[in-house]
């Protein structure tokens, strides 16, 4: 929202990392998500590799061979693993790409403007603040991981995997709802599966749509009401 705003996208190469970014983030989550194996998993597991069958003529074929059989099972859930353990190797990559295009342009900022005048030295100033805020972080994430690792997990994921049950409580995990809804407002399964992968990928057109000579919107209030409008 914030890059949309401020016209980050300008730097295209520096915004469609991030949207690879974004989606291989996405996926990371999910194949971890179906890791626990327990009824939870399992369905979530089931329900988003089988719309891979919306896909015309080779559908079916598709889905068999991302389970490695005739439905999902311990072959899904080895290769699942094995995916959860690399897709962060490429996301670090990735990230890496990410910075070293942001360094070629230098950041955004609210007005748009070049901020060179403004620039202070990395260290000590941002290697102190950066290193304060890894420190925070990591040390509430092993705290969390080391004492109560089932603190954010679902309760559906304590009952025993069951090919014939709907959970009884379906919660899509919270980074998820926006997709998850685009999902099911659509009656066909072929323009869910579109509209949802359209709801990101659409990011990578708008550095084509810019035709302002202004970069940011903070000084062009029709183009602030329209943005706020599809926010709100």
């Amino acid at each position: 929202g914030r890059g949309l705003y401020y016209g980050s996208y300008l730097s295209k190469e520096t915004w469609n990392v991030g949207v690879v970014l974004l989606l291989l983030v996405m996926a990371t989550a999910f194949v971890g998500y179906v890791l626990p194996w327990g009824q939870m998993s399992f369905w979530g597991a089931t329900v988003i590799t089988n719309l891979l069958s919306a896909v015309p003529y080779v559908g079916n074929t598709l889905v068999q061979w991302v389970w490695g059989g005739f439905s999902v099972d311990s072959a899904t859930l080895t290769r699942f693993f094995a995916f959860h353990f690399l897709l962060p190797f490429i996301v670090a990559a990735a990230a890496i790409v990410h910075l070293i295009f942001l360094h070629e342009t230098g950041s955004n900022n609210p007005l748009g403007l070049n901020s060179n005048a403004d620039k202070i030295p990395f260290h000590p100033y941002f290697s102190y603040k950066d290193l304060l805020g890894f420190t925070i972080m990591l040390s509430a994430l092993a705290t969390l991981a080391l004492f109560s690792p089932n603190y954010l997990g679902d309760p559906d994921n304590f009952t025993p995997a069951n090919p014939l049950v709907t959970p009884a409580h379906i919660k899509p995990e919270w980074y998820f709802l926006f997709a998850y809804a685009i999902l099911r407002s659509i009656p066909i399964k072929l323009g869910g599966v579109l509209a949802l992968l359209a709801s990101i990928l659409i990011l990578m057109v708008v550095p084509f749509l810019h035709t302002s000579k202004q970069r940011s919107l903070t000084f062009r209030p029709l183009s602030q009401f329209l943005f706020w409008t599809l926010i709100a």
